[in-house]
């Protein structure tokens, strides 16, 4: 009897304990591009607490949140795509949606998650409940003839604003009735390869790879159609390489300032919002890729290309200039703020690992070990339109 009662003490001990809790706005996940998995982390212990495997093709992958934060969506290049249990550390399903795929989104409502996709081209759009296909639009601009789809863009009233590669047009498709979508089509450009949606919802913006120039489309009055703006915005007449185009999702506004990597130039461009005038340009040491604001709008965090994607320069918003240099490892990839911006966290890919900074004292934090780390999702992008 007396080891009878010790055995149910222990299991009403392992009951009571049950697993660890945890908020879901304190988590985010680091994609491993080599390996085909995610390691989940805790942004405020700065620590990893699991590693899931199974997630197929992750070279160019990316990552969306449910509205609660507890499910992450991950867009795999092999047209995966994979919900994620953040508190049970678990693949809750995982479907193979086409042959070649690019990244995604979720809607304003959180009820649906697309995708979008090079082969076949288009967008399809799922439950975001149990992944069930619920419909999609084929990207045929022309009769028999398929764009890559770019820039996808969750916007407000359940829409989803992107970019046709070939088709050099932008698209908007209504889901409000998620199994009949509505699309309207708009010419942007010659080869548009990204795209933005601005922090309030009101603007997608398309680069262009094929002239110089950003396709502009107020979606308050799509009527009025796309405009091209910054037309010196590019390559120019010097034609200069560029070793890697900048991501659009990169870019930053801040303090009614848009701050954009110069495309082939060691130049950060800085674009007044109310006109889309360029109103000036800070050097930085190289070819930037990801030009992020910290939350509060103060600093402005770069990084670049090949040959020197070892290095990150800090812009301070209120000097205009760079204020802080530095070299925190080989490959930096990505960046992603501490919801509150007090520490950045840096994918140092060719080192394996993610290394952490103050972004106050610029002292470094901590590191994470990881298998060829790429992007870095927090949960508090589940809040935000474009996302």
């Amino acid at each position: 009897m007396r080891l009878f009662l010790s055995f149910l003490l222990a299991l009403l001990l392992t009951a009571c304990a049950g697993p660890q809790l945890r908020g879901t706005g304190d988590l985010g996940l680091i994609i491993e591009r080599a390996s085909g998995h995610v390691t989940l982390v805790n942004t405020s212990s700065r620590q990893p607490y699991a590693r899931i495997a199974g997630l197929g093709d992750l070279s160019h992958a990316s990552a969306v949140y449910s509205r609660d934060g507890r499910y992450a969506f991950i867009f795999g290049r092999d047209g995966g795509l994979t919900k994620i249990d953040l508190l049970e550390a678990k693949i809750v399903k995982r479907v193979i949606q086409s042959g070649n795929a690019i990244g995604g989104s979720i809607s304003q409502d959180g009820r649906i998650v697309v995708a979008q996709n090079y082969t076949p081209g288009g967008i399809k759009a799922f439950d975001a409940e149990t992944l069930e296909l619920l419909s999609e639009v084929p990207a045929e601009y022309a009769p028999g003839q398929f764009s890559k789809v770019v820039g996808l863009a969750d916007v407000p009233g359940n829409k989803f604003a992107y970019a046709l590669f070939e088709g050099g047009e932008i698209w908007v498709s209504d889901f409000s009735d998620p199994k009949a979508p509505k699309t309207q089509r708009f010419p942007a450009g010659t080869q548009p390869y990204d795209g933005l949606v601005t922090p309030d919802g009101r603007h997608f913006m398309a680069g262009l790879f094929g002239e110089d120039g950003i396709a502009l489309l107020d979606l308050w009055q799509p009527e009025k159609g796309a405009r091209k703006i910054l037309e010196n915005y590019g390559r120019g007449q010097e034609k200069l390489p560029v070793f890697k185009m900048p991501h659009l999702r990169g870019w930053s506004v801040a303090q009614g300032k848009a701050y954009l990597p110069a495309i082939g130039r060691h130049e950060v461009l800085v674009v007044d919002v109310a006109t889309w005038k360029e109103v000036g340009r800070i050097p930085v040491r190289g070819q930037p890729v990801f030009v992020m604001a910290r939350p509060d709008g103060r600093q402005i965090w770069v990084n670049f290309a090949f040959p020197d994607n070892g290095k990150v320069d800090v812009i301070d918003t209120l000097a205009g200039a760079v204020v802080h240099r530095m070299e925190p490892g080989k490959g930096i990839l990505h960046m992603e703020f501490a919801p509150r911006g007090e520490n950045v966290w840096l994918s140092a890919r060719d080192d394996n690992k993610v290394v952490i900074y103050n972004t106050e004292t610029f002292a470094k934090q901590g590191e994470i070990a990881a298998d060829s780390p790429s992007g870095i999702f927090f949960t508090t992008r589940a809040a935000r339109i474009g996302f």
